[in-house]
């Protein structure tokens, strides 16, 4: 009898099971499909949600939707403004490619609260908007003098529409274990492979009275590349922090108009569409999308409570249409918590964007998602300034060698089969040679270098040069390379030029003394040609050369070529984060590159009167300050990553005339100041000044030369209409404007649209005088020209040109008449834009 007993326990256990199993493939539900009118044709922007939950999606601008819910469903409302809705019935679980029809009428739902209209006058949805408008100040955060909470950031790259071609391709033989790994999007229903995966754990800091914010990071666990700081820099430059109560939104560089922006109502169609208890608030839904095509907009739906009228969730999607690049679709959720009754948290955010070559819905891409959880909220509880002041080089190793057990206790929520899948995956991919290839060339690629051991070689794009000095020139070079976090590193190359049969060279070292302050020793030296006449404001980087002096294309003659012979020791110092000192001496021979051109000058030293050499020895005082600048690494040489950041540098030099049988005895001081400046939806400002002034006598080789630019490219910070020592000063000011509309206004231009074409204007302007003792001291037979009247140009482009070309069209304003004047020229560059 016993033994019945115990068979019939295991049998009702294992129906159990057996049910439990069931139940959660059943409380499943996945839909996709189309919507369209009468005509056919297709209706984008069309609310499509599970009945009685506030699960829903938006279809995208060709009518197409894909919904999936863990739970199960049985009814699916499709509506449109201005369209009878329909009740859909699921009859299986999973239901693909169904065609939904809604024909035109006024007969409305009873949750529907307004009619078909989407004017921006008696539109209830446009009442609340301007309601949570006026208590977003006292939402969220916001409303208590500090804040603290734990934070914890999941980051994920996939390969996306994977397809049987896929799985055969050349690329993945050998490799094709990991489509083991293989799961379907809830957003898209597409099939991916996962192949990145990043964890961290934080704590993060707030004080809204001195507007200051801390984050700690507690631990941080990638697959495959834990001690690549590049690789985790990158991945989380990609998806900033951003706030959607803000009137824009952050991405990839560029700023999107927020649904909850005061600007919104112009850029947005808004419909209140239902009506419903969530956590017991009762809360509305609104439903927006974009009014034109090609602007920076989303398309979605939120839900905000009727008394506090802060967001309890919102859904956010990029539409294909607007002017981004290499990104075939952005979305973006969050959801917020009720605390105390009142007040609204943000609780989990997950952004998922697309990237790839085009936007077919059949291309294949990789899923970038980010998701991120907060719990532990603490409020009022205030630190001491010295909290919030940032390390400048501090890093705690233990925090990327965290345990699995650590993890497993720590993070917010479990990861997926899948997502354990990835560690193991990556793991077995670097012992794959083939992958390992593959991953050396986008190392090479990205930095530069071939890697040899301990060793690189390059920078390989410095290979090849050409000048009518030099002729065609061939540079090889390299570094050591332990690490990223070298504490000290050797740079050295060596040049040839076939037109003067010379050789030059270049070495360079620098040590790290001190890593929490960054005390860095440096010294070099460097024998080469140079086109002097290219910058205003000066550096002594040893290894440094400009595109000026050896750009392989140029419009005109780039035979104004100095030979330089530069030795330097220098000591620099970061003691507060982005704020930066540096003391050096430098000696340096000048001589004209051949005798086409000249430095001469009037010397009572010299036999004849007059010197073609210069020989200067020099100290220099400089301050860079960076704020918001981001870094990588704490070795001696680090990364920065690319965002837009201010930067001031104000550099003091003294000529020490009879030190090493130095020439002159003066001071120069320069200051640089460059402000990027995001002017909401219409486009970044970026202002760049620079002045200057020489105290006392040199000669032209010490001058502060108008910096020309006789390439066909366009170099910063140079004057596209003004050729190599046109100008020269001794006193200069210059002042630069460069306005990106990022296609604010072709956008809306039909036939141009869907080109993405992104707009630039520019204006330069500098004015600058030369003192009559320099003039005096001149007899180099360059008759020096300085723009007392101050000089201008303008320009107007085309970016985006095939996603990677920019041309610029650039007039000359004034002094139009002198000789070889250039009034107007073409100018391009290439670059990878968003």
């Amino acid at each position: 009898m016993k033994f019945f007993l115990q068979i019939a326990m295991k049998i009702k256990s294992l129906l159990f099971l057996f049910l439990l199993f069931s139940a959660s493939i059943i409380a499943q539900t996945k839909v996709s499909g189309i919507v369209v009118d009468e005509n056919n044709d297709p209706i984008p922007f069309a609310n499509v949600y599970f009945k009685n939950s506030t699960e829903g999606v938006i279809t995208n601008e060709n009518g197409r939707f894909y919904l999936e819910s863990q739970k199960s469903y049985g009814i699916l409302v499709v509506s449109f403004i201005g369209y009878t809705a329909q009740d859909v019935k699921l009859e299986k679980a999973v239901t693909y490619n169904m065609k939904v029809t809604l024909t035109e009428g006024e007969t409305l739902r009873e949750v529907v609260l307004v009619s078909g209209k989407l004017s921006k006058k008696n539109n209830p949805a446009i009442d609340i908007l301007r309601k949570i408008w006026e208590r977003k100040r006292k939402n969220g955060l916001r409303q208590f003098n500090q804040y603290q909470y734990d934070k914890y950031e999941k980051v994920e790259f996939d390969l996306n529409t994977i397809d049987s071609a896929t799985m055969k391709s050349r690329v993945f033989r050998g490799m094709e274990f990991v489509f083991e790994q293989m799961d379907t999007s809830a957003i898209t229903g597409k099939t991916y492979l996962p192949i990145f995966i990043n964890e961290s754990l934080s704590e993060v800091y707030g004080d809204n009275v001195s507007n200051r914010e801390k984050e700690i990071l507690k631990a941080n666990k990638n697959s495959g590349f834990s001690n690549n700081q590049q690789i985790i820099a990158f991945v989380k430059d990609l998806y900033a922090d951003y706030d959607i109560y803000n009137n824009y939104l952050k991405f990839f560089d560029k700023d999107f108009v927020s649904p909850l922006s005061r600007t919104g109502i112009h850029v947005y169609n808004y419909a209140l569409t239902d009506s419903m208890y969530i956590d017991n608030k009762w809360c509305y839904n609104i439903v927006y999308y974009p009014r034109r095509k090609g602007e920076l907009t989303f398309k979605g739906d939120f839900w905000v409570n009727d008394t506090t009228f802060a967001i309890k969730n919102i859904n956010m999607a990029v539409t294909k249409s607007a002017n981004i690049n290499w990104v075939k679709e952005i979305y973006i959720e969050q959801e917020f918590e009720v605390v105390n009754d009142s007040v609204f948290l943000l609780k989990r955010d997950h952004m998922m964007s697309d990237f790839a070559f085009n936007k077919k819905e059949e291309s294949q891409g990789v899923y970038g998602k980010r998701t991120t959880l907060f719990k532990n909220h603490k409020f009022n509880e205030e630190k001491p300034k010295e909290f919030y002041k940032e390390e400048v080089n501090f890093i705690d190793n233990e925090v990327y060698s965290r345990s699995d057990e650590y993890w497993h206790e720590n993070r917010f929520e479990n990861l997926s089969k899948d997502e354990l899948g990835v560690y193991k995956m990556l793991d077995t991919l670097k012992t794959v040679k083939k992958f390992k290839q593959m991953y050396d060339l986008v190392a090479i690629l990205g930095s530069g270098y071939i890697q040899k051991g301990n060793f690189d070689i390059g920078p390989i794009f410095s290979t090849f040069g050409y000048n009518e000095v030099e002729g065609f020139r061939l540079r090889a070079g390299g570094r050591t390379y332990f690490g990223q976090n070298d504490p000290w590193r050797l740079q050295f190359y060596t040049a040839y030029g076939f037109e003067d049969n010379q050789f030059k060279y270049g070495v360079s070292g620098k040590v790290l003394l001190n890593k929490r302050n960054r005390l860095i020793l440096e010294g070099g030296s460097r024998r080469d040609i140079e086109q002097i006449g290219a910058s205003l404001t000066t550096t002594n980087n040893v290894l440094g050369r400009s595109f000026a002096s050896n750009g392989l294309f140029m419009a005109g003659a780039n035979d104004n070529l100095t030979s330089i012979n530069l030795s330097m020791v220098s000591l620099n110092i970061e003691p507060i984060k982005n704020l930066t000192f540096e003391t050096g001496f430098s000696y340096r021979t000048l001589k004209p590159a051949w005798d086409k051109f000249s430095l001469a000058y009037f010397s009572p030293d010299s036999p004849t009167g007059i010197k073609s050499e210069v020989a200067q020895s020099e100290i220099n005082l400089s301050v860079d300050y960076t704020p918001r600048r981001k870094t990588v690494g704490y070795g001696v040489e680090r990364s920065i990553v690319d965002s837009p950041f201010t930067r001031i540098f104000v550099n003091y030099s003294q000529g020490l005339k009879g030190v090493f049988d130095s020439d002159f005895d003066y001071q120069k001081l320069q200051l640089y100041i460059k402000q990027p400046i995001l002017v909401g939806g219409f486009g970044r400002l970026n202002v760049i000044t620079e002045a200057g002034k020489t105290f006392g006598e040199v000669p032209l080789g010490l001058m502060s030369v108008v910096p020309g630019n006789q390439s066909y490219f366009l170099i910063e910070n140079t004057f596209n209409n003004l050729n190599f020592y046109e100008f020269v000063t001794d006193e200069y000011a210059t002042l630069q404007l460069e306005h990106h509309f990022l296609g604010r206004i072709l956008s809306r231009i039909p036939g141009l649209r869907d080109l993405n074409l992104r707009e630039i204007v520019g204006v330069k302007a500098v004015v600058g005088t030369v003192s009559d003792a320099n003039r005096a001291l001149n007899a180099s037979g360059l008759n020096y020209l300085s723009p007392d009247k101050p000089y201008w140009e303008y320009s107007a482009g085309i970016g985006n040109i095939f996603k990677v070309f920019r041309i610029d069209c650039s007039w000359r304003g004034n002094y139009r008449n002198l000789p070889d004047a250039n009034n107007f020229t073409i100018k391009g560059s290439f670059g990878f834009y968003f």
